[in-house]
């Protein structure tokens, strides 16, 4: 087997263990409670609605590839693997993820703020 080989299949280990530990962004809350629910689930895709209101934030988490819209945007403290920043958040912004990835994050804004994430099965 090819070193590369080896390597990619090393590297995909270690972050399906750094994963494994961790809620997904459904059974993910903020202390306690829930922040995500459930829009639809079908063979395809799960949709989910998340809302934050000021103060409120999401454990640290972890998520599939997966698309992103922001139905209210306001200001979020982010956590990922390289820091933390704070970055404001505009109505109608659209992301999206290739890979698996994982954050916290925290609603310091003044408003609420409610996102759909989009994950293909």
């Amino acid at each position: 087997m090819k070193p590369y080989y080896i390597l990619a299949i090393l590297l995909l280990s270690l972050s399906c263990k750094t994963t494994q530990n961790l809620p997904d962004p459904l059974e993910a809350g903020w202390e306690g409670h829930k922040v995500c629910k459930v829009l639809q689930d079908t063979k395809k895709q799960r949709i989910l609605k998340c809302t934050f209101p000021p103060n409120v934030g999401h454990e640290k988490h972890y998520h599939k590839p997966h698309f992103g819209y922001t139905l209210a945007g306001s200001t979020f403290q982010i956590t990922d693997a390289t820091g933390t920043r704070t970055i404001p958040v505009k109505t109608g912004v659209t992301w999206s993820k290739s890979k698996i990835s994982q954050h916290e994050v925290l609603n310091v804004g003044d408003s609420t703020a409610v996102y759909l994430i989009i994950e293909p099965k």
